[in-house]
């Protein structure tokens, strides 16, 4: 099949056509056969900047869908076949997208160099391949990884210790690694780091026995096992820049002081405005910004701040209501803080800092709903105190007077005191029920504009929501402290991957969504040339426009598979 160009003289006009050439056996020559006809020329150019390109290509798939189709009615079915417990003829190939970003980022180049002075048989790039892939896909242990290598049309030969011996070697490469990432990403998706999100959160460890990185600290699932902390700074497309892991007893707020430093002098970075929220508030955090030419965005606790901020918040003069559901107010105010001299002496110092103050009565609501349970539960305990200890009177404890507890066994201590609901304390807490306060020390930027910044702050949080429930990063089941590291760069990976399949897919689905989509998109052989796919969806429908890649196909060869794997492999950019 060919693009037909037929030339009128006369009119001096072209006409195009899908033809075929074939024999005839009557008049014994050969004859032309039009398929589809197309139109003039001039008439194509008003739809089509260059109709003979368009349309040389469109020829070019109807001749080869046509070759497939052939193909196609010559498989034959052998009822009699038998299956083998050897042979995998499901593949997976949802991967095919995943790749793509992995070779844009140049991730196989970066590991195939890294490797080059290592002696080891295995080819590295491959066994990180199938740990980014599979966490992506199917996060398991390592072992169970390793038993999906052969669902993947990739080159997979490399043994489970070899993968093991892999996370041995890949902490050393944590740091080289994510600045090469940022480096990438700022070239090829315009990173601007001028303003940057910032938060800490845990995993934790199903074991009993503590060591320098894994220890016992405040978990964020009120765990009593030991912990690790990972600080994580994301940019504003919601894209992961660097993290680093803490011991699991490190304070949030003495987390952020060391990571931007880093941040700064490795990945050449000038001035910065980090968002957090008010764990990192502290004197510390806020002097290291000021003494260092950055800026900060912090929430600020009414409910434990001092008397003369709650004051101004409970003050109604000064409020603007935007519409009937939220007011807001905003100063600039001299505030007071306490940082170590130069003698290690603490020393008082001032700050100008702008205070923006504001009411939500849909924020208002959600407090008093959320507040619902433990209330009811501290009702049921003033009643019936036998049915509760320390770890279940958790949250409603607080509104509960003259409560002891054994400080063995965690038991409810029986006391000549009666067990009183607190309502004072309740009626004290409903006070701040939708009031939230932020203090920066961007003083020219107006009330929404800091506002709006400090939204952002969701995606963090999103980001390790899908840690911790998507790539099931956690619970952590290795022991050694290299391989844990290898393990959470990995994830890190994963989840920068992840995070750029959302941008370019115009931030229309969630990683969620994105991940279960491209799970789905498996095919199995039904010939020893043929697959059949039986899957699709309005996200693998989308990656053809966003990545090039056409996941609509029912049938494919494996030639046609191994030419979009390839393409998948040719990184867009070059650094």
């Amino acid at each position: 099949m060919y693009l037909k160009k037929s030339f009128n003289p006369k009119t001096g006009r072209t006409y195009l056509s899908a033809a075929t050439n074939y024999h005839d056996p009557v008049k014994k020559q050969s004859r032309t056969r039009t398929i589809q006809s197309f139109g003039y020329v001039d008439v194509l150019e008003k739809t089509f900047p260059d109709p003979i390109a368009h349309f040389t290509a469109v020829v070019e798939q109807m001749d080869a869908e046509e070759k497939m189709s052939k193909s196609l009615d010559q498989i034959k079915i052998n009822r009699e076949a038998t299956l083998s417990i050897d042979n995998i003829n499901r593949k997976y190939f949802g991967y095919a997208a995943l790749s793509k970003i992995y070779h844009d980022l140049g991730l196989h180049t970066f590991f195939t160099n890294k490797a080059r002075n290592l002696k080891i048989e295995y080819i590295l790039n491959n066994v990180v391949k199938l740990l980014v892939f599979e966490r992506l896909r199917n996060p398991a242990s390592k072992k169970k990884t390793f038993e999906n290598k052969d669902r993947y049309f990739e080159n997979m030969d490399f043994s489970l210790d070899n993968v093991y011996g892999a996370l041995s070697l890949l902490a050393k490469y944590k740091d080289d690694l994510q600045v090469h990432l940022h480096k990438k990403i700022k070239a090829l998706y315009g990173r601007n780091t001028d303003l940057v999100y910032y938060d800490v959160t845990n995993y934790y460890f199903e074991i009993d026995e503590q060591d320098e990185l894994k220890r016992k600290g405040v978990s964020k699932e009120h765990r009593p096992d030991p912990i690790i902390q990972m600080g994580l700074f994301m940019d504003t497309m919601g894209i992961p820049i660097s993290y680093k892991l803490f011991p699991g007893n490190t304070n949030d707020c003495e987390t952020v002081r060391s990571m931007l430093a880093e941040l700064k002098r490795e990945y050449d970075i000038g001035r910065v405005i980090v968002v957090a929220d008010k764990g990192n508030n502290t004197a510390k955090n806020i002097n290291y910004h000021v003494m260092r030419g950055d800026g900060y965005v912090y929430s600020q606790t009414v409910r434990g701040s001092q008397k003369e901020l709650k004051d101004y918040v409970f003050d109604g003069d000064g409020y603007t209501w935007i519409g009937d559901q939220f007011k807001i107010k905003s100063r600039i105010y001299p505030r007071e803080i306490t940082v170590v001299g130069n003698n290690n002496k603490p020393m008082k110092k001032r700050i100008d800092e702008k205070q923006i103050i504001f009411y939500s009565k849909d924020y208002d609501r959600r407090a008093k709903a959320e507040r619902e349970g433990a209330l009811l539960k501290a009702l049921e305990l003033v009643k019936n105190p036998g049915k509760y200890n320390k770890a279940t009177s958790y949250g409603a404890a607080k509104y509960v007077r003259n409560l002891e507890y054994d400080k063995e066994t965690g038991e409810i201590l029986s006391s000549k005191k009666k067990l009183i609901f607190d309502e004072g304390k309740l009626r004290e807490e409903e006070k701040y029920d939708g009031y939230y306060a932020i203090v920066t020390s961007e003083l020219d930027k107006s009330d929404k504009e800091i506002i709006d910044i400090y939204r952002g702050l969701w995606r963090i949080e999103e980001s390790f929501k899908i840690t911790k429930s998507d790539l099931k990063t956690r619970p952590v089941y290795l022991s050694r402290q290299d391989r844990i590291e290898s393990h959470f760069l990995i994830c890190f990976t994963a989840l920068t991957i992840i995070r750029i399949l959302q941008h370019s897919l115009g931030g229309k689905y969630s990683a969620s969504h994105i991940m279960e989509s491209l799970r789905k998109i498996e095919c199995t052989r039904v010939d020893k040339n043929f697959y059949i796919f039986d899957y699709a969806d309005e996200i693998t429908l989308a990656m053809k426009n966003a990545l090039g890649i056409d996941f609509s196909k029912e049938f494919l060869t494996q030639k046609d598979i191994k030419n979009i794997l390839a393409l998948s492999k040719r990184s867009s950019f070059a650094l």
